[in-house]
């Protein structure tokens, strides 16, 4: 029987040939780095989306809400609903982890969660999105309201999806390779 002993571990990514300049962590240790961080995004994200939850859930009760019109009364159930949906993304996280403590399933549980949250931060720019086009319609009577609240989505989407990229771009010289590839979560 022959044995054969694993490559050594030359510091280089097998497709690229570059070296690595991440941490050399066992795939457990990896899983509880991951985790960590993910909870750290999670607790930003989570108390915005509450707050303007909280805060679109008394809308209701106010004197005004009455004299909305009919589009301004269902962008307000729209918006309603977008926050219920980004506080559930958010906060399903912590479902995930009751589930799936004790079970050995680290990794699973932190792609899955990493998935939801990024669902939830889509849900909560378009939330925001909508809110501000509510809260400006109300506020001015104006059609301005709506190229603004699309600035306003445009600038979440530069700063939470495009600005990111192109750093990895510049860093990675243009590379593609998504942190699941590289063993990195940033």
């Amino acid at each position: 029987m022959m044995t054969t002993t694993p490559e050594p571990d030359t510091g280089r990514i097998a497709h690229g040939h570059r070296p690595r300049t991440g941490r050399r962590e066992s795939a457990d240790e990896r899983a509880d780095r991951r985790w960590g961080d993910l909870l750290q995004e999670v607790r930003v994200a989570q108390t915005g989306s509450q707050v303007l939850f909280g805060f679109l859930l008394s809308v209701v009760f106010m004197p005004r809400f009455t004299q909305l019109s009919a589009f301004d009364r269902g962008l307000y159930v729209s918006t309603v609903v977008l926050g219920a949906l980004a506080t559930g993304a958010l906060t399903a996280p912590v479902a995930y982890h009751r589930i799936f403590a004790g079970r050995l399933l680290k990794p699973q549980l932190v792609d899955s969660a990493a998935r939801l949250v990024a669902i939830g931060l889509v849900l909560l720019a378009l939330t925001i999105g909508s809110a501000v086009l509510l809260l400006l319609r109300v506020a001015t009577g104006s059609a301005v309201a709506g190229w603004i609240a699309g600035g306003v989505v445009l600038w979440f989407v530069a700063c939470w999806l495009i600005l990111p990229v192109q750093t990895l771009r510049r860093h990675n010289g243009h590379c593609t390779r998504s942190p699941r590839e590289t063993g990195e979560n940033a």
